[in-house]
C-alpha cells in the first residue's frame, strides 16, 4: 500500500490538466519511518539520530523501473548508513525531493517491518522491497 503525496498529486493534476510543467527531480531521497506517513508532507515519524540520513538515489529507470498495474518499486538495493543508535521498528518509507525537509513525493508501507538497533549492519532494502502500490 502507498500513495502519492498531496504535493505530487497537485503537480500531476496541473501537468495533465492545464499543461503546467512539472519536472521530476534528478535525485530523490528515501526516508524511513517508525510511524507511517500520510499524503501530507511532514506526517508520520521519520527516523532520527544514530547516523540516520535519507539516502540519495538517482532518479532513473534503473533505480526505479517502469511501473506496472499501479505499482512502482526500487530496481536496485537501497542501503542506509549503519546505525550508531537504535532506530526502532521501521514500518514505512517515503520519497522526497530533498535530503532534509523538502516535498514528500510518495510513501509506502513495508511488507515486513524491520527493527533496526545500534550496532546492526547497514540496513538495506532489496530490489522491489520499497513498493508503492496506488489505489
Amino acid at each position: 500500500m502507498g500513495s502519492f503525496s498531496n504535493f505530487l498529486e497537485d503537480e500531476i493534476l496541473d501537468h495533465v490538466f492545464g499543461a503546467a510543467a512539472y519536472t521530476a527531480p534528478a535525485t530523490v531521497y528515501v526516508a524511513l519511518y517508525t510511524v507511517t506517513p500520510t499524503d501530507a508532507s511532514a506526517s508520520g515519524t521519520e527516523v532520527t539520530g544514530g547516523s540516520y540520513a535519507r539516502v540519495a538515489v538517482t532518479n532513473n529507470a534503473t533505480n526505479w523501473p517502469a511501473s506496472s498495474g499501479g505499482a512502482k518499486a526500487n530496481g536496485t538495493a537501497i542501503t542506509f548508513p549503519a546505525p550508531t543508535a537504535s532506530w526502532g521498528t521501521v514500518v514505512a518509507f517515503a520519497i522526497y525531493d530533498a535530503a532534509t525537509v523538502g516535498n514528500e513525493l510518495a510513501w509506502g508501507a513495508l511488507a515486513v517491518n524491520k527493527t533496526i538497533n545500534n550496532g546492526d549492519a547497514a540496513p538495506s532494502f532489496a530490489i522491489g522491497e520499497l513498493d508503492i502500490t496506488l489505489d
